[in-house]
């Protein structure tokens, strides 16, 4: 099969890696890539927002599967116009359609979503513009901390827990105000819930699902997770505390209602499914769905898939995924991310990264990357992710740090604690 894959982050680069293991690939292209991608297939210029380009290149290339890395093109119908045109509709699409991109794409969606088929979540309630002075009404009712979220995709960077009503008015006023957009339009303010959090992802055929190993990320900046929220400094999977009586309950009361909601709405969904979770006291809420792979969890679970992933997703455009099973790794996997300074505000790129070539025993994701004659130069706040195996998560962050000491690039920054909490 041709195979292409859309986005330029560590996801990808993860997606890319797997998929050039199978037997079954003929050619893989990336739009746009990183540097690291380019050790794995062709990488490809196209504003993947464009999708009249997206559908020549795919005539003109023979391409057999459309892997879709981000949520924007999902939430934005690229299945949807690949489904509606008559030139395309032979193409294998490893994403959900519109409809059901909007559990990502709006979080009034989601949370009126898991309301109706009795997914247990926090109570929520949802504000416009024109209500401002009812959700600063809302908030004066509800116990600190607040949680805002904005309705829309603000490149995660949309939700907020604050301690105080003031600041938390304050927020209130600059997201309608447009802090994030159009995202922001819209905001639900929901009931804090206190616990660990986690991340389980299905991959669905509509009908049938496997269930891929778990993962926990670390989303501050700064150690003891402290500081702004980023894209995720690091992750690791399993997660200790996600034994197989936690995991049933995710199954039965999240997994299994969610799969009945999206047929009922008559959602048409191939592809991933990443459910964030807190556990409060052995019990799972969901936080959050998102509509693809998680980044960096992509570079931990993915790496403890055994099974032919192409394979598996040519099964879930066909509709067969009740005749495959999952094989895992049974061993943890850690991923460290490498930073450029400043991430997740204001940061410089172009800086040329020096001793990927000195990393032994650690897979090197790029996630923020481009090639320069011979040299890799930083592109993005998230640079590198260092994913490693080991008996338990702790040998395996250690392979990590051990490699992120050899790598070098101007104002490099890593978490140094990550699976502090576990």
């Amino acid at each position: 099969m041709n195979v292409l894959i859309i986005g330029s982050g560590g996801r990808e680069h993860a997606l890319s890696w797997k998929v050039a293991q199978s037997p079954l690939l003929s050619k893989l292209y990336i739009a746009p890539g990183n540097a690291g991608t380019l050790n794995l297939g062709e990488n490809v210029d196209i504003d993947t927002s464009d999708f009249n380009r997206v559908k020549g290149f795919c005539l003109s290339n023979s391409i057999d599967m459309l892997i879709v890395g981000p949520e924007i093109p999902l939430v934005e119908g690229i299945v949807d116009f690949f489904r509606n045109d008559t030139q395309l509709e032979n193409i294998r699409i490893i994403g959900p359609d519109q409809h059901g991109a909007m559990l990502e794409g709006s979080k009034e969606f989601a949370k009126e979503f898991m309301e109706k088929y009795s997914i247990p979540t926090a109570a929520f309630k949802s504000f416009n513009k024109e209500k401002s002075e009812d959700a600063r009404e809302f908030l004066k009712e509800i116990n600190s901390p607040y949680v805002i979220k904005a309705d829309g995709l603000a490149a995660g960077k949309g939700v907020l827990i604050l301690d105080d009503l003031d600041i938390a008015y304050n927020e209130l006023d600059e997201i309608f105000s447009g802090k994030f957009g159009n995202a922001g339009n819209k905001v639900v303010i929901e009931d804090f819930l206190k616990g660990i959090e986690l991340s389980v992802f299905i991959l669905t055929d509509g009908n049938s699902y496997l269930i891929l190993p778990e993962a926990k990320d670390y989303k501050r900046i700064g150690e003891g997770d402290t500081g702004l929220n980023t894209g995720g400094m690091g992750a690791v999977s399993p997660v200790p505390f996600a034994g197989t009586e936690f995991l049933d309950k995710v199954e039965n009361n999240i997994i299994k209602p969610t799969m009945r909601g999206l047929k009922e709405e008559g959602i048409n969904y191939k592809g991933f499914i990443f459910i964030g979770l807190m556990n409060v006291a052995g019990d799972p809420y969901v936080i959050e769905y998102n509509v693809r792979m998680g980044d960096p969890e992509a570079e931990v679970v993915i790496p403890r898939i055994k099974s032919d992933l192409l394979d598996i997703f040519k099964a879930v455009s066909d509709g067969t995924l009740n005749e495959k099973q999952l094989e895992v790794d049974e061993r943890s996997v850690t991923t460290l991310m490498l930073v450029s300074g400043g991430y997740p505000e204001a940061y410089k790129k172009g800086y040329k990264v020096d001793g990927i070539e000195d990393v032994k025993d650690s897979i090197v994701f790029h996630a923020g990357t481009k090639m320069d004659s011979e040299d890799i130069l930083t592109n993005g706040g998230r640079v590198l992710a260092l994913s490693s195996y080991g008996n338990n998560f702790r040998d395996a962050l250690e392979i990590s740090y051990q490699n992120a000491a050899k790598i070098n690039f101007k104002d490099l920054y890593f978490r140094k604690d990550i699976g502090f909490d576990l």
